[in-house]
């Protein structure tokens, strides 16, 4: 099986790779990170790199996903993406032929999810494949 399994700064990311590094073992678990462009920027440019504060924000993603390789010390593999969170997730689990999304969850409520939203709440409505969503 293949799994993919986004990644951010979150406890509740790590835990969802620990989580599907055990209930997969032989899996192929696929570690990714975002790295969020959206609004002004998107409107103008389909080069990320042409974004200011890119290259920090791609160093920031290789630092998350060295720590996430290390955390579960497996051979998992490791992608990085730029575009909006829910989209990108949602299109790589439909288009690389991933049989499942494991997703960390931070647990808002309230008036704090309507306001923050919810990407493990959009990947899990608009997801081709399961979603397993992790607190």
């Amino acid at each position: 099986m293949k799994i993919l399994v986004p990644i951010d700064e979150s406890d509740q990311s790590r835990e969802a790779l620990r989580y599907a590094h055990e209930a997969f073992p032989d899996g192929e678990i696929t570690a990714v990170h975002v790295i969020p462009v959206e609004g002004y920027w998107a409107a103008f440019t389909d080069d990320p790199e042409a974004i200011p504060r890119y290259e920090k924000a791609r160093e920031h993603a290789e630092e998350l996903l060295d720590a996430a390789r290390s955390e579960v010390d497996a051979g998992i593999e490791t992608r990085i993406e730029t575009g909006s969170p829910v989209r990108e997730i949602v299109d790589m689990a439909g288009r690389d032929g991933f049989d499942a999304v494991v997703i960390g969850s931070h647990g808002r409520t309230g008036a704090t999810r309507v306001l923050l939203g919810s990407v493990a709440e959009a990947v899990a409505r608009r997801s081709p494949v399961p979603v397993t969503i992790v607190r």
